[in-house]
Formats: structure tokens, sequence, C-alpha cells
């Protein structure tokens, strides 16, 4: 009988693993190699969307809550029901949680990774990013607050949202001139969104405002004008942060968390452009910048295209318009991330559409699963080293201003820095 042959012995390199207390650090670890790699450390980097996890601080929002009432009855759910320590008084859906389970990096559910005593946590893990990605300034917004615009009910999401901007303002920004933020609007009550206005828009650290997109409600409303006039009196733009659904009339068909965060990252800012654009809100404040948050740019040219296609075929119902949809959308701005890489010449023919070298502005999405490293924006055939530098920082810096964005002391740059193709309209 013949001897089996031995089996070959198979070498399995070591796998680092990562859980909720890993040092930012250290998952970091390949994108700090980034910044010698592509020489980063001579361009302006500013990271335009990245996320702090709340929850772990969330006994503090709760404090900052002006009506007693709610304050201690949240305080009372924190203190009694399982998990509400972390989710008091939200509307954060458990399913979605999903992300976590699945993805890559397990460490934006609890961002629990050990501070020094006496460190401000937010603060300090996002010191940490900010050194590791190479970054000289980074825009923090929160996780579980961005699905606020679901919230049964209205004046809860709307104390909750002030209770947050109190908070994150007096608690995060001004510790590090490099963390930056877009504070969330209450917009279900626009008498509150321009309080919170006129409250934070002089703040060094606030470089505008924002949306969170997951919620039914028409941008168009007259209710909400006020809000934009006020935004576009102080000079700040306003951004549309999208964020997950498995509860609506579509996404309630899907089994899959990753056919849901696809398109629900998708279809509420698509929605909301639409509307934007078909009521002539372009027109009626022409100097209202506008940003789509954390939707890709996938989605970008099939919209200029149905638009346009169904603009030429039915002026009328855009009477306020005096050019075509596409038009007015490459005079908006987006956010990089997630960058769709898996098809090279539809994403050259994306960033040609959108006009990327004056509209893109980099966005990591850091912590979540699906991060991209400011790496990712060097790797990208096709763009002129302009380019490059334009969406990593220097088109953030032109929208922002460069008061509340100068150049760090690092780049020893003199005068306006702008490197565009052409004017801003």
């Amino acid at each position: 009988m013949t001897a089996a042959p031995e089996r070959q012995r198979v070498r399995v390199n070591p796998v680092q693993e990562f859980g909720f207390q890993s040092d930012t650090r250290e998952i970091l670890a390949n994108a700090a190699r980034d910044i010698d790699t592509y020489d980063l450390r001579n361009r302006l980097i500013v990271d335009i969307d990245s996320h702090h996890e709340e929850s772990l601080e969330w006994s503090e929002v709760l404090d900052n809550l002006d009506d007693q009432v709610l304050r201690d009855y949240g305080k009372g759910i924190a203190g009694s029901v399982p998990g509400g320590a972390e989710f008091a008084l939200t509307s954060h859906a458990p399913g979605l949680r999903f992300q976590e389970i699945g993805g890559r990096i397990p460490h934006s559910a609890e961002r629990n990774e050990p501070v020094p005593s006496g460190s401000e946590h937010t603060v300090a893990v996002t010191e940490r990013a900010i050194e590791s990605l190479g970054l000289d300034y980074q825009v923090v917004f929160p996780q579980t607050m961005l699905d606020l615009g679901l919230h049964p009910v209205d004046g809860i999401a709307v104390a909750l949202t002030m209770a947050y901007n109190k908070w994150f303002v007096g608690t995060v920004l001004g510790k590090d001139p490099r963390i930056k933020s877009m504070l969330s609007l209450p917009i279900s009550d626009p008498d509150a969104a321009v309080e919170t206005i006129r409250l934070y828009h002089d703040h060094p650290d606030v470089l505008g405002f924002l949306i969170t997109s997951q919620r039914s409600f028409g941008v168009h409303d007259n209710q909400n004008m006020p809000v934009y006039a006020e935004l576009e009196r102080v000079g700040l733009p306003l951004g549309f942060h999208a964020g997950p659904n498995w509860g609506d009339s579509w996404t309630r068909t899907m089994n899959r968390f990753t056919t849901v965060h696809a398109m629900s990252f998708v279809t509420c800012n698509m929605a909301h452009l639409s509307n934007w654009l078909f009521n002539g809100l372009p027109e009626r404040f022409p100097r209202l910048k506008v940003i789509w948050i954390e939707s890709g740019l996938a989605w970008v040219p099939f919209l200029m295209q149905r638009l346009d296609h169904e603009f030429l075929l039915r002026t009328s119902d855009a009477p306020l318009l005096t050019k075509r949809p596409s038009e007015y959308m490459r005079q908006m701005y987006y956010t990089s991330q997630p960058l769709e890489v898996s098809h090279p010449k539809a994403l050259a023919q994306t960033l040609e559409m959108i006009d990327a070298g004056n509209t893109l502005l980099y966005s990591s999405d850091w912590p979540h699963w699906d991060f991209d490293p400011p790496g990712r924006i060097m790797t990208i055939d096709g763009l002129s080293e302009t380019a490059r530098d334009n969406i990593l920082g220097r088109n953030a810096q032109l929208l922002f201003g460069t008061h509340k964005l100068p150049d760090p002391a690092h780049l020893k740059l003199a005068g306006p820095q702008w490197r565009g193709f052409g004017p801003r309209p």
C-alpha cells in the first residue's frame, strides 16, 4: 500500500487583531506610512468628513438639554434601560450596527480605546487620527446623531441637536485648532435652525452647517427660506450629510446590510438635490454654497444626465432655472468618500463631469469600516498634481476661507494659495 504523500506545510502570517479598544495609531499604521510614500507632508490636507462616537459621552450631551423635564427623562432612561446610557432619547436603529460586525474595522461602534487620564476622549482620539493620516485639519461629525431626522418626535430631535451642538462646541472645539466641524441644523424647527446659525457662525472652528439627509422633508418648503437666507448672509456653506436607513419603503425589502448601505446613502441626497434644483434654490440663493457629503460620486453623472433630459423636455417645471441642472451641479461641492474605484474609466469620466479639480473635497469617513486615507487620492490615474492638491485641501480652503483654514506653519507659504483651473463662479 502506497503511503499518502506528506501534506505540505502552509506558512500562515500572523494577523494583528483589532478590537474596540485598539489604538487609532495602530489601526492607521499603513496610512501613516503613506505620508512619506506619497510625499503628503508638503500638501495641505483637509479631511471634510470624519466621525466620533458620541455615545461614549452621551450622558454629557444629555446634561446640556435645556428642557429640565426632557433632561431628567433622558437621564432616567440612561440609568435604567439596557443600552440607554449610549442612546437615550435618540432614534438609533440597532440593525444598522451590522456594519460593525462584518466590517474591516470594528473600531467605530465603540471607540473605547484608552486615553491619558484627564484627557477628553473625542479630542484625544481625533488628534491620533489627524497625526496618523497626515492631516492639517479634520472636520468631525457625530455618528448616531445623523439619523435624528428619522426621530418620531420632532421636539426631541430638535432638543438633542441643540444639546449636542452646545456640548461639542464647549467640550471639543477650541482644544486643538486642527479639529473643525459643521454643526447640524435642527431644520424641522426653522427658528431653532436660524438661532443655531447666529449662535455659532463666527466660531473659528465652525466651518459651516449641515442638514442630516435621512429625513422626509422638502428642502424647498417656504419655511426653510429664512434658514438659507441666514446662511447666505453669514457666508457659510450648507452640507447635506447622507446616512443609512433600513426603514423606508424600498430598503425594507432588502435583507443585506450592504445593499442598504449602497443605496440609502445615495438616494436621500439624490432626492434633496433634485428638489433643490427644480425649485430654483440656486437662483434664489446664488451665494450659498452646497456640499453633498458621504454619498460617493457614482450617482452624480446619472443624476446630471437624468435631470438634464427631463428638464429639456419640460422646462415649465423649473421656471426659475436659467441653465441645465448639470451646470448647477458642476458648481456644487462633493466629498470624495466612499470613492468608487472599481471602474477606473467610469471614475475618470465622473471626475471630469463634476469638474473635480474645483469641486471635489477629500474626506476619510474615519473611523468607519470603508474609510479612505489621503493616499487614495494619490492613486487615481490621470489627475494632475494641481488637481490632487486642490482635492486634498485647496478646494476646502477656498470654500471655507483662509480665515477658517489658514495654511499651517509647516507649508511655509505666503499669499493666496488657490491653484485652481480658473475663477470659481
